[in-house]
């Protein structure tokens, strides 16, 4: 066996492993992938598992839809409780920044449900 046919997958695999490492993993409900691929399977058993995969997939993308619309409502309400500092600068309030995920945690964190809710 060659050198190059060696070290070309182990420098892939390195590549492959230093990419998944640099990006943020997220899960979120829904998706088009998750939610297609149970109605590709739920389909294949009533023999119409592209109409199964497609309907997965609707479903899947109006959860995701749902779950964002959540987040951006609950990100609205924690800006109006915590409005930006007006003697910060620009880059300042750039780096302070928080994501839409991040500031909803942090009023779900302010806010508990009411108990028995």
């Amino acid at each position: 066996m060659s050198l190059r046919k060696c070290v070309a997958p182990a420098l892939m695999a390195a590549g492959l492993l230093a990419a998944g490492m640099a990006t943020d993993a997220r899960a979120e409900p829904g998706g088009c992938l998750k939610y297609g691929a149970v109605g590709a399977v739920g389909g294949h058993l009533a023999h119409h598992g592209v109409m199964g995969a497609a309907g997965g997939c609707v479903a899947g993308m109006y959860t995701r839809h749902e779950y964002r619309k959540g987040l951006r409502a609950k990100a609205a309400l924690y800006d109006k409780e915590h409005p930006a500092d007006p003697h910060m600068s620009l880059a300042e309030r750039y780096r302070n920044r928080k994501t839409d995920e991040q500031k909803a945690t942090l009023y779900d964190a302010e806010h508990p449900p009411a108990p028995g809710h």
